[in-house]
């Protein structure tokens, strides 16, 4: 499942650091990036399967016109002059003539090809990043034998540089149920009940009962509270540090956008409103971070106290 969100934010982590999946149709806050954000966070994107399209299938293709140079082009696309330099070789032999025809990636990074049988979790350890980012990033599939790796700098000398290290973690201060229940579909590539696949799923999913009262797990402000898609009744609250919870498949909701809620406040009941991975009552709960990519999806249980 995917975005939602757009507000105002006025900056969140330097534009390199930690692209922290999932990415069209912002609700919450704004990034600097905020009309590349926007385009790029596709969390609620049609089919709403929790994957956008791989970064590979996303290049543009721009053609030098007269004046234009590595770094006129770089700054129209929001990007580093050494990404468009990793990308294609013509413009290491200096500035591209007029009529080049060049490929620009939808964010800052670089094209990887992959060695046999080189995995996702192999990639992302190599270059400092999270693993399930590295899968969401490239459609959550890994298909040929290239890839695109996110925030990191490609360089003649060295073209392994890793991506900045990761802040400390946020913790949630609260929980989204009033007592904490077995979570029955966790985060990340999960085999769906019944469906006999593989698929990514974007949050967790706890176990309740219908009409349990579902909580705020922190302070912030209510950016979207209405019926989005597969989501059902879907409430998104923004909070300090450039995050982002999500609680879903509500019964109905008792906040507007534009609310302040504190941790602990009432925002709605347990439900199976859209269209739930599993029949059993639960709350579908995510968190996301704010990135270049847009709203990205992470493991809740890493937040959760």
């Amino acid at each position: 499942m995917q975005d939602v969100a757009k507000n105002s934010l006025s900056e969140f982590y330097p534009k390199l650091f930690f692209l922290a999946v999932i990415l069209c149709l912002g609700l919450g806050v704004a990034t600097p990036n905020a009309r590349a954000a926007e385009d790029r966070d596709s969390s609620l994107s049609p089919g709403e399967s929790g994957c956008p399209l791989p970064a590979l299938e996303r290049l543009k293709l721009h053609r030098v016109a007269s004046g234009e140079t590595l770094a006129s082009i770089a700054q129209q696309y929001e990007l580093l002059p050494a990404t468009l330099l990793g990308m294609n070789p013509v413009l290491r032999r200096g500035e591209p003539p007029v009529g080049t025809e060049i490929l620009i990636p939808p964010y800052n990074g670089i094209r990887l090809r992959l060695q046999p049988g080189e995995t996702f979790e192999e990639i992302a350890r190599k270059y400092n990043l999270r693993h399930d980012l590295l899968f969401e990033v490239n459609g959550c599939q890994l298909v040929g034998d290239e890839i695109f790796v996110p925030g990191v700098n490609w360089s003649p000398l060295n073209p392994t540089n890793a991506a900045p290290p990761r802040p400390p973690l946020w913790v949630i201060p609260g929980y989204p149920l009033a007592s904490k229940g077995g979570i029955i579909l966790a985060y990340g590539q999960q085999l769906r009940p019944g469906q006999n696949k593989v698929a990514f799923h974007s949050g967790i999913d706890i176990y309740a009962q219908e009409g349990d009262p579902v909580l705020a797990a922190g302070d912030g402000v209510v950016v979207f509270a209405g019926y989005r898609g597969a989501y059902g009744n879907l409430v998104v609250i923004n909070h300090a540090e450039n995050k982002q919870t999500r609680y879903a498949h509500l019964q109905g909701f008792s906040v507007q956008s534009g609310q302040q809620v504190r941790r602990g406040d009432r925002i709605g009941t347990v439900g199976s409103t859209g269209r739930p991975d599993i029949s059993e009552f639960h709350l579908h709960f995510e968190v996301r971070s704010a990135s270049e990519l847009g709203w990205v999806a992470e493991n809740p249980e890493v937040y959760l106290r």
